[in-house]
């Protein structure tokens, strides 16, 4: 149970940070930046998903693929997490992070109706063909760092067992 506080306050936090955004910094206005340009805070919203795939669907598609759906999956990775003795403490602290993200970005899409508030803006000096990488937030920071630990996870935990079955 210890975990699912990471849950918490990803979604806690995150919500604390798009408020503060939302109430000091306009839309397409740079609130602060640190080393030059290398790294800013910026207004941006995001009725899309990540690198704004899908901001110019229908409200209906949008609602089904970026509310609905992430919903289900959200509901069910918790069933998964509570009805199974499979996954580690690394991989319960992962998940909670995961779905903490999760929730966090879901609020937005079901109570903000221009969409996701995205702010951590960094340079990219042109890497995978970004000159700065797209505009993201807490819950996205939180998928993805507790995304590749999750994987990792298994990776590793993958090659235990398949080492213990060899002995």
């Amino acid at each position: 149970m210890v975990p699912l506080l990471l849950l918490f306050l990803v979604v806690v936090i995150d919500q604390i940070s798009k408020i503060i955004i939302v109430r000091t910094v306009g839309v397409g206005e740079i609130g602060f930046s640190f080393g030059g340009d290398f790294f800013r805070i910026i207004h941006v919203v995001n009725p899309g998903i990540a690198f704004s795939i899908g901001h110019g669907w229908s409200l209906l598609i949008r609602s089904v693929l970026f509310r609905v759906l992430p919903l289900i999956v959200l509901i069910f990775v918790l069933f998964f997490y509570f009805f199974t003795d499979d996954l580690s403490l690394i991989q319960r602290w992962a998940i909670s992070g995961i779905v903490g993200g999760g929730f966090g970005n879901l609020i937005d899409r079901f109570f903000r109706s221009t969409g996701v508030v995205d702010f951590i803006d960094v340079k990219f000096y042109g890497l995978f063909g970004f000159e700065r990488w797209p505009t993201f937030n807490i819950a996205d920071s939180a998928v993805v760092v507790c995304g590749i630990i999750l994987v990792i996870s298994f990776l590793f935990a993958g090659k235990s067992k398949k080492s213990e079955g060899e002995k």
